[in-house]
């Protein structure tokens, strides 16, 4: 499929389309996302940056689906699999749904907690004021003007980026070596190691990063799957599919979609890497372990100094708040939506009662969860990734057979390349689940 031209028409429709990937961008960096990419960094350093750069392809890739579908068939993504795997299927993906969104709302409500507790406010006072204003704002305020101003709290996560860029030029060094070290052999045939074209600082962390590091470690393997989990979220295929169908994109103007939902992908993980570099710089230099939010502030330190707790307190409080308000509503969407039940927020709570209640009981869970004493809000933000990142593969396993039916997509059905990078990630998380279970259970016998 080839991307448009960009002249002055093509640049016009792209701004009236775009919305859905770049919404979906915003709202992955959330409260589970930043504390995961962060104790990623804390704990290990650079190591894992060459699994965020292949990540970043498989997030284009399964979200571009899911959009294609969208806009080829004019429906959701739960409608697809009720009509084309009968209702006890339906009722077992809604069940995985349910779950992984389930507990993603609950990490909304401890990153809410847990950046305000930086400004010493109690939980107690801030997590029940978070869900009765994300709740009022959907059901009687006005849910699209919350959703401009959670976006816009999006600019404090570059912060992360300026807080990157300024590192001393060695640590680049160690992050491109990381970052790029699957393709070490090519940029070693290509003569880009040693004696290259890059500043010697970049060389000489490529020269001393030959090969993907990974660990047969049950915290190795946690965290890999958190990271593969909250970057590449289940709910997020649902959302971004009824976003591109609600839109009305058709096949015709999906290839300015398409660059919409591309583009969604490099803003998550570009933001994404930067907060690996940030706080692998910091803490993990200085030996320090992410075990509150004050500790992930400290990242931020280089760039803002005295004032580095309440940036990430602000930019944390806001990407929870987005998200907060995302994931309940598209899982009632989702739900109502594959069960035939009404749905919609201009509609009345006797209109649509399964709808507002879902809805609802989503909120009321995630923010009780939190209220729960002597609760570990960081533990719970990174748990939650795990547990989408382990039900992750049930519904890749439900898109790839209905972007493969040609009934439905017609020439718009994967090609060779999309199937093989969406298969292997697929079966990559699989293989990653079995190998934390061996490792927790039986430690040291991998070894």
């Amino acid at each position: 499929m080839r991307l448009p031209r960009l002249n002055r028409r093509t640049i016009l429709l792209f701004l009236g389309i775009m919305g859905p990937g770049l919404i979906t961008a915003v709202a992955d960096n959330d409260a589970g996302g930043i504390t995961t990419y962060a104790v990623v960094g804390a704990s290990y350093g650079y190591e894992m940056l060459w699994m965020l750069f292949l990540i970043t392809f498989s997030l284009a890739i399964t979200q571009e689906m899911c959009a294609r579908m969208g806009a080829v068939t004019g429906k959701g993504l739960s409608d697809l699999i009720r009509e084309n795997f009968g209702v006890r299927w339906t009722a077992f993906a809604m069940l995985v749904l349910l779950t992984a969104n389930a507990v993603t709302t609950v990490a909304e409500f401890a990153g809410i907690a847990a950046a305000l507790e930086i400004f010493g406010v109690s939980r107690y006072i801030s997590v029940p004021l978070a869900a009765a204003a994300v709740w009022w704002l959907v059901v009687k305020g006005s849910y699209r003007a919350a959703e401009k101003i959670f976006l816009s709290f999006a600019v404090f996560q570059l912060a992360y980026v300026v807080a990157g860029l300024i590192m001393p030029q060695q640590h680049w060094g160690l992050a491109l070596g990381s970052l790029l070290s699957p393709f070490s052999p090519i940029l070693r045939a290509l003569g880009l190691v040693g004696q290259s074209i890059l500043p010697p600082a970049w060389s000489s962390g490529l020269q001393a990063s030959p090969l993907p590091t990974f660990r047969l470690e049950p915290h190795f393997i946690l965290l890999f799957i958190a990271t593969i989990g909250t970057t590449i979220t289940p709910w997020m295929q649902f959302y971004i599919q009824s976003s591109v169908r609600d839109k009305g994109i058709t096949a015709e103007q999906y290839r300015y979609a398409r660059l919409d939902v591309l583009f969604g992908a490099f803003v998550t993980d570009f933001v994404s890497f930067f907060i690996i570099i940030a706080t692998a710089a910091t803490l993990h230099r200085a030996g320090i372990r992410i075990e509150t939010a004050a500790d992930a502030a400290m990242a931020l330190e280089p760039l803002a100094g005295r004032y580095a707790q309440g940036l990430f307190a602000i930019g944390l409080a806001g990407a929870s708040m987005l998200a907060a308000s995302i994931l309940p509503l598209s899982t009632a969407y989702a739900v109502c939506e594959a069960f035939g039940w009404e749905s919609g927020i201009g509609k009345g709570w006797d209109e649509a009662p399964a709808f507002f209640s879902l809805y609802t009981a989503i909120i009321a869970l995630g923010a009780g969860m939190v209220l729960l004493p002597n609760l570990d809000l960081i533990k719970i933000m990174l748990l939650s990734q795990d547990i989408n990142g382990i039900l992750l593969p049930v519904v890749l396993i439900f898109m790839l057979l209905l972007i493969n039916n040609k009934r439905l997509m017609g020439r718009h059905v994967n090609g060779r390349v999309y199937n093989f990078l969406a298969w292997t990630t697929t079966v990559a998380i699989i293989i990653l689940t079995i190998l934390l279970l061996i490792t927790s259970v039986f430690p040291g016998l991998l070894l």
